[in-house]
């Protein structure tokens, strides 16, 4: 059904789970010189976004046409790249990438940037996003030839964009062709022989910046990946934009643009690093104006506001200034254990969040507290940590969520669990309390929303079913390796 541009869909089951996206970074430095430590720094700064897989992939601008050097493995980036891998990639043009596998497998195949050699010369490749119609593509490829070597719609793009560039002038023209093909989520950087390109996806649903110094442009998934890697902040690409950087400086191409926007909300509630500005909006200064409207949507009395780290503490320390009850900090964080929801089973859930998280009773035992968290996806965490809380002391634990409900699959690069492991999809709000065990329960209304985002349009379908876009009606996470 359509609705105001929007596609609405009935909540569907499928089978993956909440998790972060990916993240890109490119560099270009005209006068010479290796960037390779600039992509590694760049992408220590994005490892939040993906900490599957990483690569580097480097060449040199007054070097042979074609050779490019390339690094790619499992784990994080300063697992992946020693100091002497970075000095034997050598070339003053490159890309990177961090990964979380949201469409085709965590394996070392999969693994990006994209190094891609054909008839016109090669390209590489790194994308953060999802196409939701990448399936169909790669079976119409198929049929012409393409053989493919991973399984994630990232290579659609790059085969796609070869396939084009045989009978376009120019890497940017085949990229507006295929624009016309693919269809979702997509922030891109691409290295030609001569020139570094970033592309953004119409909708804006995948954030991208540029950035430079005195002798590097840079482009990358967030501005702090940029400040990371020495350079300075420079401006958003817009929705439908394509950037691209040669010796002669910076050329944009705004051939894609369309006048209706959906930018991820979870970025700003979640996904982004705090310091970073995404379209123009401070992530710390959102997360703060969400924690105020819960505030004011869900006061209550209480002795302290606390948030569950990371991404809980700034709401809570805006809803702690909003409301005038005192912001506390109640846990100590193991920052060497991941994240809660990449454990396999429930019981290794449970066990990891005492490992992770523990208490610091002086500061709750006899106290009522408002506990601030960005999402409830299954219910685990934030169970375990009341119980904990009121092990230690606590009297009542009034939880405030800054996101509304789960209730939909995302389709463009967040992975969302089957909704039969949603707990928002079986259980009202109030079931939602008691079975967590909190003694108050309120979630960010979905009207709210676009105040906390600095008034941007916002891609809102996890949570209302309403997408910016036609979507399948099954699951896609899997479907390249069915497919062929």
């Amino acid at each position: 059904m359509i609705q105001g541009g929007f596609k609405v869909m009935q909540p569907l089951e499928i089978q993956t789970g909440i998790k972060e996206e990916c993240g890109v970074f490119g560099i270009y430095a005209p006068e010479g010189g290796s960037v390779s430590t600039d992509i590694y720094y760049g992408l220590s700064a994005l490892q939040h976004r993906g900490q599957e897989s990483c690569g580097i992939a480097v060449s040199d601008t007054a070097g042979p046409k074609g050779l490019v050097l390339c690094h790619k493995g499992l784990g994080l980036v300063n697992e992946v790249f020693a100091e002497e891998t970075l000095k034997n990639l050598t070339g003053n043009i490159g890309i990177g990438h961090v990964r979380y596998a949201t469409t085709g497998a965590g394996t070392l195949e999969n693994t990006q940037p994209l190094v891609l050699k054909y008839i016109k010369g090669t390209l590489t490749l790194a994308h953060n996003g999802n196409l939701v119609n990448a399936a169909q593509l790669r079976r119409e490829l198929e049929e012409t030839g393409a053989v493919f070597q991973t399984t994630i719609d990232s290579e659609v793009i790059a085969f796609y964009i070869a396939k084009e560039r045989l009978g376009t002038p120019t890497v940017e023209e085949a990229i507006k062709r295929i624009a016309a093909k693919i269809r979702g989520a997509y922030g891109l950087v691409i290295t030609s022989p001569r020139k570094l390109i970033g592309v953004r996806d119409p909708f804006g649903l995948k954030p991208l910046c540029l950035g430079r110094n005195k002798k590097k442009w840079m482009i990358a998934s967030e501005s702090c990946a940029i400040q990371a890697a020495g350079g300075e902040f420079v401006r958003d690409i817009a929705p439908g934009e394509i950037v691209t950087i040669t010796r002669d400086g910076l050329h944009s191409d705004m051939s894609l643009k369309q006048e209706f926007h959906a930018h991820c909300v979870f970025e700003y509630i979640y996904f982004a690093r705090l310091d970073s500005r995404i379209d123009n909006v401070s992530v710390y200064e959102s997360r703060l104006r969400g924690g105020a409207a819960l505030a004011r949507s869900y006061p209550v009395q209480a002795d302290l506001v606390a948030g569950v780290p990371d991404s809980g503490l700034t709401a809570a320390m805006g809803y702690a200034k909003a409301s005038g009850i005192p912001f506390e900090m109640i846990f100590h964080k193991n920052s060497y254990v991941g994240r809660t929801f990449i454990k396999p089973n429930q019981k290794e859930r449970e066990d990891s969040v005492k490992i992770k998280l523990s208490i610091l009773e002086p500061a709750v035992r006899g106290k009522s507290i408002v506990l601030v968290d960005d999402s409830i996806v299954r219910g685990t965490t934030i169970k375990n940590l009341i119980r904990m809380l009121k092990q230690a002391g606590a009297i009542q634990v009034h939880v405030r969520i800054c996101s509304p409900p789960f209730l939909y699959p995302c389709y463009f690069g967040t992975d969302v669990p089957s909704n039969k492991q949603l707990i928002a999809y079986s259980h009202s709000v109030d079931g939602i309390r008691q079975e967590i065990g909190a003694d108050s329960l309120g979630y960010m209304p979905v009207g709210d929303l676009n105040e906390m985002a600095g008034g941007l349009a916002l891609c809102t379908a996890c949570f209302t079913g309403t997408y910016p876009m036609d979507v399948p009606d099954g699951e896609i996470k899997n479907a390249l390796e069915q497919s062929g």
